[in-house]
């Protein structure tokens, strides 16, 4: 008698998954995933943990085959499960991206960020994403956005814990930890960057300056003051619609800066924008009344046709 084959159990098909991922073999990736979900929901076990990496790891296969509808299913399933699984964020932003839905885009990527800043793809996203909706809507798009979920410190502070113990993986692989946090090294690198920046701005390097500080940014993106020392340098360079990015990132971190209006409002002053302009210098005036420099561009402002 021939003997009965031993059926899989669904840690061994989610690991033939992932050896069908890593292969290039994304719809089979599908289907044994498909199987394994099934074999655990059966099970009665209802650990949301594997549950939502399953769907996670099917979304990721999903998005590789181009099937960015049933990716966002998959990522939307996996986040009920598992509340700001970043992985599932980061790929459902890009199904968004993809189908050009960049307003949904731009919150996960903004989400992702709260969790760790030191996603460099989260970053890229959300660059990508202002310009989009800057060119699509004009200097209003913020207006037109859903709301971003605020994630809880105790999220992160528990993924801090998991990414600082676990080896750290590529965006779109399938190994759900988490990058590690910033660190005072990094922080220290950031500073030296700037400084290097600061002394090209004083020799008027705007271009080298810029560089300077997008490295810095990449080792410390919570550095407020990069951000607006970057946008002077795109001001010197009439890169106009970069400087409001900077400044709009600055704003929201801090949203009475001065220099972070001021500059903007000088940006929306030589992008024509003249309603823009005088909504920053309304809210700088609110910070410092007496502010000369914003005062002079009032008046020049008030002057455009």
């Amino acid at each position: 008698m021939p003997h009965k084959r031993r059926s899989q159990s669904w840690t061994e098909l989610k690991q033939a998954g992932n050896e069908r991922f890593k292969a290039g073999q994304y719809g089979e990736a599908v289907t044994i995933y498909t199987q394994s979900i099934e074999l655990l929901e059966k099970s009665g076990k209802k650990n949301k943990e594997d549950l939502g990496i399953l769907y996670s790891n099917r979304a990721a296969s999903y998005l590789k085959d181009g099937n960015c509808n049933e990716c966002i299913k998959d990522c939307t399933k996996s986040l009920s499960l598992v509340p700001f699984g970043f992985k599932a964020l980061l790929r459902r932003a890009s199904a968004y991206e993809a189908l050009e839905r960049y307003r949904l885009a731009y919150v996960d990527y903004k989400t992702v960020l709260q969790i760790d800043w030191n996603i460099p793809a989260a970053h890229d996203g959300v660059n990508r994403m202002t310009k989009a909706l800057t060119d699509s809507d004009g200097p209003t798009w913020r207006e037109k956005l859903p709301p971003i979920p605020t994630v809880p410190m105790s999220v992160k502070e528990s993924l801090a814990q998991a990414a600082n113990s676990a080896p750290t993986s590529p965006q779109n692989g399938l190994n759900d930890n988490k990058q590690k946090v910033p660190v005072p090294e990094t922080v220290k690198k950031a500073k030296a960057l700037k400084e290097e920046g600061n002394a090209l701005v004083k020799n008027g390097e705007y271009k080298k300056a810029t560089e300077k500080y997008t490295q810095s940014l990449s080792q410390d993106p919570t550095e407020v003051t990069t951000y607006t020392n970057r946008a002077l340098c795109y001001l010197a360079l009439k890169m106009f619609k970069d400087a409001v990015i900077d400044c709009d990132e600055a704003i929201r971190m801090d949203s009475g800066n001065i220099k972070a209006l001021y500059r903007r409002a000088q940006a929306y002053k030589e992008l024509n924008n003249k309603n823009s302009c005088l909504e920053d210098l309304n809210s700088l005036f609110k910070v410092e009344p007496n502010n000369m420099a914003a005062q002079k561009l009032l008046q020049e402002v008030q002057n455009m046709k």
